[in-house]
């Protein structure tokens, strides 16, 4: 919303439930995660894991802490769903021979054949939306433009 835009509108609609961008996205959010939950059980995948699945099947073996920077997640999240990857066999954990501070993860032979029964998963999900193609681009290009700037609105720590 521009700022005239938002003068415009009474007090009283800044504070419904239904007037907050969080709560609508909130609720998106819990829809895709029951959306998911179905789609993926086929796969054996929790949504988390299905999201470090498609990093790794984009970028190949990467750091623990660029895996982390690609989902925006710290290390004490990323941490258990990567043993539960590794328990089921789809990725290997190891310390960098370079520096071993740094731990590398990489995809296994059966993790990366999980990638060919994945490629329906965005499908599925797109179908269920019922947008059409370019409409889902454009709120991708929405959504990232705010995360954009609500990341620029928080003052460094």
């Amino acid at each position: 919303m521009t700022e005239q835009s938002t003068d415009a509108l009474p007090d009283q609609d800044f504070l419904r439930l239904d007037g907050q961008i969080c709560f609508a996205l909130g609720a998106a959010n819990r829809a895709f995660g029951g959306l998911y939950r179905v789609v993926l059980k086929d796969l054996g995948l929790t949504y988390p894991q299905y999201l470090v699945m498609l990093v790794l099947w984009e970028h190949g073996e990467l750091p623990v802490k660029q895996l982390g920077q690609h989902l925006r997640l710290d290390s004490g999240t990323l941490s258990p769903l990567l043993k539960r990857l590794e328990a089921a066999g789809l990725i290997v954990r190891e310390r960098s021979a370079a520096d071993e501070r740094s731990v590398h993860v990489r995809p296994t032979e059966a993790g990366t054949a999980l990638r060919a029964r994945a490629v329906e998963v965005p499908r599925r999900i797109a179908a269920a939306t019922g947008f059409e193609l370019s409409e889902i681009k454009d709120l991708q290009d929405r959504l990232r433009r705010l995360t954009a700037a609500l990341d620029a609105a928080v003052p460094p720590e």
